[in-house]
């Protein structure tokens, strides 16, 4: 079942002395952070009264945070966002609904595990997989990745020599 909250980001400081604050984005961009206008911290909804990219982090400002001090008690929270308020295009998928699914090899129909992390790193994403008999790490390109079903929770990979760990 996929998780009706995902995260969204960490609030890593305040940005001036009105309230404002400093979110790091773990989205795709900073943009789709910017577009949301409910946040949730601590599993309440605040609502984002403005918010702005700067540079890999979004500067916002959220309603109930008026000054640098209730800014301040915010450090280090993780926010959150509703998937309903977020639709994707047909096709596409969260990279949070991944973690758990079920991973499949194309050649031999074997189960390998499941996706226990997602790595992002600037090339492309890397799937990591255990629970099997063996641990994988599985670069995110069609190469390898045959087909991502994530509204079933499965993958089907081919793998070559050296993805094991």
């Amino acid at each position: 079942m996929k998780k009706r909250f995902l995260e969204a980001g960490q609030i890593v400081n305040t940005h001036g002395i009105r309230g404002e604050v400093k979110i790091q984005s773990w989205c795709d961009s900073p943009e789709f952070l910017c577009a949301l206008s409910t946040l949730y911290i601590d599993e309440r909804p605040v609502h984002v009264r403005s918010a702005r990219p700067h540079k890999s982090c979004v500067i916002a400002s959220l309603d109930g945070v008026g000054d640098v001090n209730a800014a301040m008690i915010l450090k280090g929270k993780t926010v959150f966002f509703d998937r309903c308020d977020a639709p994707l295009p047909n096709g596409n998928f969260f990279l949070g609904d991944l973690i758990g699914a079920e991973v499949r090899d194309a050649d031999s129909g074997d189960v390998l595990g499941n996706v226990t992390e997602v790595l992002t790193p600037p090339a492309h994403n890397v799937y990591v997989v255990t629970g099997g008999k063996h641990s994988y790490m599985i670069p995110a390109v069609d190469a390898f990745v045959l087909e991502t079903n994530a509204d079933e929770g499965y993958l089907t990979v081919r793998l070559i020599e050296g993805m094991e760990s």
